[in-house]
């Protein structure tokens, strides 16, 4: 479904060049979960926003169903059905949580259809279908409410920026549900061991790098000590 060809990327800080991503190349199949993790910094996040076409690459190719669409907008990209949830929501305010889930599926949803995805995200659906989105919902109800958008798009390859932030773990539980249901294709972003495990394929990145790839089995013991690194102690 979606391949990475030797992805870099560059900003100038300072002066001077640094890399953020430095020859990524990995490929997605149809119905993977796949998880991106790694330290703060190691560039997940722009490689993330590389794929939806919010920055563009310094160099390489992204094909998508054998696509190129490295020079493609993210409108287009939106439309070949590739979707994504924001680290930080945004918000929209003047609307309503079942305007937004409308707008998104492009239809008008019975109460029980738009029900269905704030379900699935562990939100009580009839208390909020009809709140507005505004400063009184938690940074945690605006994620999952984000994610119900994602569900309710429809798309094919959906990329998720730490969908764990910000919400309890109730809702975690229901978001792990959901990955593994395997219904659709899932690029996500994430340090949650529980969607490490459960992953067909981990991609480790270091300093911009993938410093290793494959399921949890076989990447336990590196994944171990990347934390304990971390933490300043050993395995």
């Amino acid at each position: 479904m979606l391949e990475l060809q030797n992805i870099c990327y560059e900003i100038v800080e300072n002066n001077k060049k640094k890399k953020i991503l430095d020859n990524v190349s990995l490929s997605i199949a149809d119905g993977e979960l796949v998880v991106i993790t790694g330290p703060n910094g190691s560039g997940k996040s722009t490689l993330s926003k590389i794929i939806m076409g919010l920055i563009k690459p310094t160099s390489g190719k992204i094909l998508y169903k054998g696509k190129d669409i490295t020079n493609i907008s993210i409108c287009e990209r939106a439309k070949m059905g590739i979707s994504f949830a924001f680290q930080q929501p945004v918000q929209f305010k003047g609307l309503t949580v079942k305007d937004l889930i409308d707008i998104a599926s492009c239809k008008k949803n019975t109460v029980i259809e738009a029900c269905e995805f704030l379900s699935k995200v562990g939100l009580c659906a009839r208390e909020y279908i009809d709140r507005p989105l505004d400063s009184k919902l938690s940074g945690g109800e605006l994620k999952r409410i984000e994610l119900a958008l994602v569900l309710a798009k429809n798309g094919e390859l959906n990329i998720c920026d730490e969908p764990e932030a910000g919400i309890d773990l109730w809702s975690f539980d229901a978001l792990v549900r959901l990955f593994g249901e395997r219904t659709k294709t899932y690029l996500v972003i994430s340090h949650q061991k529980r969607l490490i495990e459960i992953a067909d394929k981990i991609i480790l990145l270091k300093n911009g790098v993938i410093d290793a790839q494959g399921d949890f089995k076989n990447l336990q013991d590196k994944l171990t000590n990347q934390v304990c690194d971390r933490l300043g102690g050993e395995a």
